[in-house]
């Protein structure tokens, strides 16, 4: 089964775009709270969603793709702000960067039954407590946020998560209680400083649901151009779902191979980056 491809825009032209070749959830992300500050110097765009772009999304797209909203964490306003997001029409609302129960439950909470929900995880804290977070009910799935992750460990390089293994510890708690996952971004299918169709393959041995598109798949905060967007969709997005065929027909040999392939270009990765700071 083909990966669910997320992609984040509040742009109309970009979601009916990204819905008509097949990308399964057009994002809104109204995410600010406290994003400038762990982010900051850091190549990563902060979002200037607003509340509204929910609405409109949601009024762009035919209804093929699922409209998938990150909110804020946990805040006095959070209650007011999941109720219009659901007024708006979300499908499916993500919680980011919790670390307790405590929030988790608020949020279920919060959204009572009428949206799908997703947590983000992406903190120390959450993956330490994520034993009790998966006995809350309401969980519907979960994706792992490599970008924050990698900050709160002191990594210098996001899929150092993956080729560690610390995804897959993560992915394997989730799956215990069968709820489905994901992690990362992926770019093109031979871009990014680790290939996508490397990423992709963990994907399909970790047994991953779901990948964003990332700012390397196309930048839709310097789009201006619809024709390079219609191609990139159509062509890039075409490209990895070809790549996801061959993938269902792969054996464990080749999966294993990858995995060591993974681990051996992250160490590269890794020293070229050492080596700039000397």
């Amino acid at each position: 089964m083909s990966l669910q491809m997320m992609y984040i825009t509040n742009n109309p032209q970009i979601a009916r775009i990204a819905e008509k070749y097949s990308v399964d959830r057009i994002w809104v992300d109204l995410e600010q709270i406290g994003k400038k500050e762990r982010q900051g110097g850091m190549n990563t765009v902060q979002s200037t969603h607003t509340i509204e772009d929910v609405q409109v999304i949601r009024n762009s797209i035919e209804g093929k793709a699922k409209l998938q909203v990150r909110v804020n964490p946990i805040y006095d306003g959070s209650k007011a702000e999941i109720d219009k997001v659901l007024k708006y029409g979300a499908d499916i609302i993500m919680l980011p960067f919790f670390s307790t129960t405590k929030e988790v439950e608020k949020f279920i909470d919060m959204v009572a039954g009428r949206a799908r929900t997703c947590l983000l995880l992406e903190t120390v804290g959450a993956e330490k407590n994520l034993d009790g977070i998966l006995e809350i009910p309401g969980i519907d799935e979960i994706h792992i946020g490599l970008n924050d992750l990698h900050l709160q460990y002191h990594m210098n390089f996001m899929f150092e998560l993956l080729s560690n293994g610390k995804v897959e510890e993560i992915c394997n708690k989730i799956k215990g209680k069968g709820i489905p996952y994901g992690f990362g971004g992926i770019a093109k299918l031979d871009e990014g400083m680790l290939p996508a169709r490397h990423i992709i393959a963990e994907h399909y041995r970790l047994g991953s649901t779901m990948a964003i598109l990332s700012r390397s798949f196309y930048d839709s905060w310097i789009a201006d151009d619809m024709e390079e967007v219609e191609r990139t969709f159509k062509y890039g997005l075409g490209e990895i779902r070809e790549y996801e065929k061959r993938l269902e027909k792969e054996s464990d040999a080749f999966f294993e191979h990858n995995r060591k392939v993974v681990q051996e270009e992250v160490e590269s990765i890794l020293k070229v980056i050492r080596d700039k700071r000397k």
